[in-house]
């Protein structure tokens, strides 16, 4: 994570990632802690001593961050990899439905936590320039009049093509990031994509800076999810929205059984065959038993200051979204 104190960044800009430490102001970043705003929740410092759990293992709660830490720079290079043979490539159609439940608008500021490697924000930046395109082609058709030259210019102002959205990546792991990056390069994101390195616990933003805050299979590694879910509340501006995408715990019982099966017979071989790396893969499938129940999150997403919270089950309840709004 960023040490308290600074903010890491990455940005594309001109030719390749310019990377900055300290006095960073884009899109609300936090310029130095100690003279960060009152209204800004200050978290502590001191990290308790108190248990908790890395899979099935128990640990103290400063452990667990080291260990999660491990797991993600372990599986960093082969995570989509992994995801694609682990879901056999569902997880995509549930990342597009998450997309669908949001449906941004021309300048939405989106935040995406624990999205390293950029699924999330690639799907958002897809979505916002297409509606965007659309609403330039009813304007332009509005606009008879204008010349060849006037609808060619419009249509090649790469500036605006996004109607000023944006969206930054934040994840603890520099490993993701990388892979991120390494991603949008290739596939030719550069306009509207910022990426930072910082904790969901202690996001390095300032207060009601981001219209949604998103965060796809990532919440259940976080050491105290209350303190990411206030931390996801303080952020959002006013009106601003939660998504969560995240696994479920499964109520039908025959499907249960198939997917225990599945989750911890084949998973685990699959992250030793394609990863090499068999303790990983079984810590991710411990970590979906471990997460609270669909009513006890919704609970929790409440007592964050969340309204009208929702549940919405995906593919037998294996996944769901969660989402409510900040009043």
């Amino acid at each position: 994570m960023a040490a308290p104190g600074s903010c890491a960044l990455w940005s594309y800009c001109g030719r390749g990632w310019s990377w900055a430490m300290r006095g960073c102001q884009l899109l609300g970043l936090r310029s130095s802690w100690p003279g960060a705003p009152l209204s800004a929740r200050l978290l502590s410092q001191e990290k308790r001593a108190t248990e908790t759990h890395f899979g099935f293992e128990t640990v103290s709660e400063e452990e667990k961050g080291g260990k999660v830490y491990q797991v993600f720079e372990s599986v960093a290079k082969k995570y989509d990899v992994m995801n694609d043979m682990m879901s056999l490539g569902i997880h995509r159609v549930w990342k597009d439905l998450l997309l669908w439940k949001m449906r941004p608008l021309p300048g939405t500021q989106l935040l995406d936590v624990a999205g390293g490697t950029g699924d999330i924000a690639f799907r958002f930046l897809n979505y916002v320039q297409s509606q965007h395109q659309r609403k330039q082609k009813r304007q332009l058709r509005a606009q008879q009049n204008l010349s060849w030259e006037e609808i060619a210019k419009e249509y090649q102002n790469e500036e605006d093509s996004l109607g000023g959205s944006r969206v930054v990546v934040c994840d603890i792991n520099k490993e993701m990031l990388k892979v991120g990056k390494q991603k949008a390069l290739a596939q030719g994101y550069r306009a509207g994509l910022a990426w930072v390195l910082g904790d969901a616990e202690e996001l390095p933003f300032d207060d009601d800076k981001f219209d949604i805050y998103t965060i796809a299979f990532g919440i259940r590694n976080v050491t105290h999810i209350d303190q990411a879910l206030q931390e996801a509340h303080r952020v959002l501006k006013p009106g601003g929205r939660f998504l969560c995408l995240e696994f479920s715990q499964v109520n039908n019982p025959l499907i249960s059984r198939l997917y225990d099966l599945y989750s911890f017979q084949v998973i685990p071989v699959l992250g030793e065959v394609i990863a090499g790396d068999w303790k990983s893969y079984q810590y991710l499938v411990e970590s979906i038993r471990k997460f609270p129940s669909q009513e006890e999150f919704k609970e929790m997403i409440e007592d964050a200051g969340f309204h009208k919270v929702t549940y919405e089950s995906l593919t037998s309840g294996i996944v769901a979204i969660h989402s409510g709004f900040k009043l």
